[in-house]
């Protein structure tokens, strides 16, 4: 099948959505496809893809809506069998915003502001550039172009194509992320579990790992809170924090709640699995998340997870079991107690076995297949047209 993928930007080691869909292009290459790969810039193109880029200009007033408009060009004149585009264009068979919805980011981000800002921000919305000009891109991609599929990550991102842009439920499929087992798993010897926290200096303590760029969004915050309260508690908690955000101001908050020496700072890493195997517990009180894929991959190398009810990712878990789901992030004393419950081994070691077994119902392969499932009801639709 002669198959295109659109996103913004393609870099096989960069965010979610990124790594997601390099992962993607491998499995459909893997498979015999014939894969074509339409971006503004390349990182880790795999061998066989074909590039299309997308050139836009460096000081272009509406860079979104001129890749949109290339992208278009280019895949009409392609003749693809499929068009499956991550949430950068508007011209696809399938479309499947790894963002979710601008809109109801916009609305979970509102809890980042303080309350009596809020008002103000759905006039931002109205005269800021870039909010209108997310809203033109949005008014394309969500047109109800007959045959055209929306692909939601999760439930909740199913209901907010709905509420938001009045997407029918028919024209919805909901597909989750996928994690590869065999390239994210536990540490079966703990000889890399071992070294990792000799190097991180807490061998004894229970490590919680949040790994994000954004640490706003991602929940950095109430984290540092919720460990503030399990040390008060005298309970032996860190919080190891990889990822490439701006560590400054948090290391002033650590220092202000008194927990300096209880939080590190990893930095970016291209391989993040040795930290998933150090940790005891994964924590992302996220504001909004479609469906976190660093939570399948912590899942996968059996860690328990605690994040919020904005993740689309904990409709996979087992709440209470693999992990827990707090309400919102906001919400301190909840994260504490969410984080406390896993303090215990014998919790960790319980919750571990079954936080492998939900990665496990949810393996890239599973994803890709349910993709390629709806690749050919589109191509024999076409066929038929």
């Amino acid at each position: 099948m002669r198959i295109a993928l659109v996103i913004g930007r393609y870099n096989a080691t960069g965010g979610g959505a990124e790594r997601w869909t390099d992962r993607h292009a491998r499995w459909l290459l893997a498979h015999g496809h014939d894969v074509h790969l339409v971006s503004g810039g390349f990182s880790g193109l795999p061998e066989g893809a074909t590039a299309h880029e997308v050139t836009v200009a460096r000081r272009c007033a509406k860079p979104r809506l001129a890749f949109a408009e290339k992208a278009e060009e280019i895949v009409r004149r392609g003749s693809f069998d499929v068009v499956h585009d991550m949430g950068d264009g508007w011209t696809s068979d399938l479309f499947m915003p790894h963002h979710g919805t601008r809109r109801g980011g916009f609305e979970q981000n509102s809890l980042l502001v303080p309350r009596w800002l809020r008002p103000t921000r759905g006039l931002a919305r109205q005269l800021l550039p870039r909010y209108r000009e997310f809203d033109e891109l949005e008014s394309r991609q969500y047109e109800p172009v007959a045959g055209r599929l929306f692909v939601a990550l999760s439930h909740m991102v199913r209901e907010h194509m709905m509420g938001y842009y009045g997407v029918a439920e028919e024209q919805i499929r909901i597909v989750p992320n996928g994690v590869d087992p065999n390239r994210f798993h536990p540490d079966e010897h703990g000889e890399t579990r071992a070294r990792m926290r000799r190097e991180l200096a807490v061998e004894d303590a229970v490590v919680y790992l949040l790994i994000a760029h954004n640490f706003r969004l991602k929940g950095l915050d109430p984290l540092l809170e919720a460990l503030a309260t399990l040390r008060s508690r005298g309970r032996s908690a860190v919080v190891v924090v990889v990822g490439a955000g701006r560590v400054a101001p948090y290391q002033r908050m650590a220092d202000r709640l008194g927990i300096l020496d209880a939080v590190r700072f990893a930095g970016s890493r291209d391989d993040a699995l040795p930290y998933y195997q150090a940790a005891d517990v994964y924590v992302q009180p996220t504001y909004y998340d479609p469906c976190s894929l660093v939570v399948l991959e912590a899942l996968a190398c059996g860690l328990p997870v605690v994040t919020t009810r904005h993740n689309g990712a904990g409709e996979l878990m087992e709440p209470g079991v693999s992990g827990a789901v707090i309400e919102t992030p906001t919400d301190v004393r909840g994260l504490a107690e969410a984080m406390d419950s896993f303090h215990e081994e014998e919790v960790r070691r319980v919750a571990s076995v079954a936080a492998r077994c939900n990665a496990l119902e949810n393996t890239i392969d599973h994803n890709a297949e349910r993709l390629l499932s709806l690749y050919g009801d589109v191509a024999g639709r076409r066929a038929c047209a």
